[in-house]
């Protein structure tokens, strides 16, 4: 049993210092795309012609560090605003499969190319997905009403790098850091537990195991870097390189809260098409992956870096730091989100105080998507989101729970009064 704990250890810590610095980078750049990103500008793209208005998304959704669960308010939000859904579409797949982050730590676990191939793939999912959405749904309009949205301030240069220090290593890092410390113990755990000849002894042909981790990825949900370790300590027990590409982008793109969403605002055909689109483009991927590409490409890689990652006294004194700030940042992150609640203004003694249970809630987007919208509301002077107990407690003066319920509705959350 000592053993198991000390080599448990062990492997937690080398997987996790190999990806600490690319992931530190990659958080960085997460919060000065946040900051700097033009939203504003960004909806003109997300109407016009199908390809073209699902091609701007993708693109705009690919380094975006966005996963499944923050995607929703974000995706729903550009609908309600006037994206037409070919846009919408192509944005939900394209965004949660990859980020800069993901990429930085794909590239340190996995090497360049499958580092390229996730964009690539991403791109062409998101573009096939809006674009036959666009096709398939073009007689249908646009029937949804927004809720008021606050109108965009402007910031300073130093307020924009706060901003963007904040977001990339708090409130960004609350929303990954959970699923990423999820995807470190399962892979640490697989690294122990299975035998490294385990695909050899089953013997599944490559195709066969492509569709046993798509259909195990779909409804479930890890994030884009949470995934990392899991598919490369996968791959090093002898699942198929392709079918660890499934893994890396059906597991993040999908999940039953998403799935419910885009059947819920924009139709049962619009979610065929989704999910067509990312379980096509997953499985092409992975086959040319497997039967078109040299199989050193992916394996060579791999093998150098978690060889490495296997002896703690053999890693740089760099990873070992970097891993010691992204374990104190994501420990900073958990006790941040249960004791900073957004202090309420002081109220009048007629004030009321509503109490109401909002399902679907999952990160830091979702809670200051639902706060913001429902502070936009005439008769609301305050609204504070606990992530913890998926409640929303209220504000204002002669309240309409019926204007309250369908703001927190039309963006794709289920309210409980």
């Amino acid at each position: 049993m000592t053993k198991f704990i000390t080599q448990f250890a062990s492997d937690f810590i080398t997987i996790m210092a190999e990806m600490a610095p690319y992931l530190l980078i990659g958080f960085f750049f997460a919060g000065i795309l946040r900051a700097f990103l033009p939203q504003k500008h960004i909806r003109r793209l997300f109407t016009g012609h199908p390809f073209l208005s699902s091609l701007y998304a993708s693109l705009i959704g690919i380094p975006m560090p966005l996963c499944s669960c923050g995607v929703i308010p974000t995706g729903t939000a550009l609908y309600k605003n006037g994206a037409d859904k070919s846009s919408a579409v192509s944005f939900l797949i394209s965004t949660p499969q990859t980020g800069i982050d993901s990429l930085l730590a794909t590239y340190a676990l996995m090497g360049l190319p499958m580092m390229i191939i996730r964009p690539i793939t991403s791109l062409i999912t998101g573009v096939l997905g809006g674009t036959w959405t666009g096709y398939a749904t073009k007689h249908e309009s646009n029937k949804t009403t927004e809720c008021p949205t606050k109108l965009e301030v402007s910031h300073t240069l130093k307020e924009k790098i706060k901003i963007a220090l904040r977001y990339g290593f708090v409130d960004f890092m609350q929303d990954t850091s959970k699923w990423l410390v999820v995807g470190l113990v399962l892979a640490a755990l697989i690294s122990v537990i299975i035998p490294n000849n385990l695909m050899h002894i089953l013997n599944l042909p490559p195709f066969v195991q492509m569709i046993m981790v798509l259909f195990l990825s779909i409804p479930f949900y890890i994030c884009a870097t949470g995934s990392i370790p899991l598919a490369a300590m996968l791959m090093l027990k002898g699942l198929s390189p392709g079918a660890a590409f499934i893994l890396l982008m059906a597991g993040p793109a999908t999940n039953v809260a998403t799935m419910t969403m885009i059947g819920k605002v924009m139709g049962r055909k619009t979610l065929i098409i989704y999910l067509a689109s990312i379980a096509i483009g997953a499985v092409a991927t992975g086959l040319l992956i497997d039967y078109g590409l040299p199989a050193n490409w992916f394996t060579a890689t791999l093998n150098t870096t978690m060889a490495h990652g296997h002896s703690i006294q053999a890693l740089p004194w760099f990873n070992i730091v970097s891993a010691i700030i992204l374990a104190l940042l994501i420990i900073n992150g958990y006790i941040t989100s249960k004791r900073t609640h957004k202090k309420a203004p002081i109220m009048e003694k007629s004030a009321q105080i509503l109490v109401v249970q909002v399902e679907g809630m999952t990160c830091n987007h979702c809670k200051k998507n639902v706060e913001s919208h429902l502070e936009d509301l005439e008769r609301v002077q305050s609204a504070n989101v606990h992530l913890a107990n998926k409640t929303v407690t209220i504000q204002g003066h002669d309240m309409d729970i019926e204007e309250i319920r369908q703001c927190v509705e039309e963006l794709g959350y289920s309210f409980i009064q």
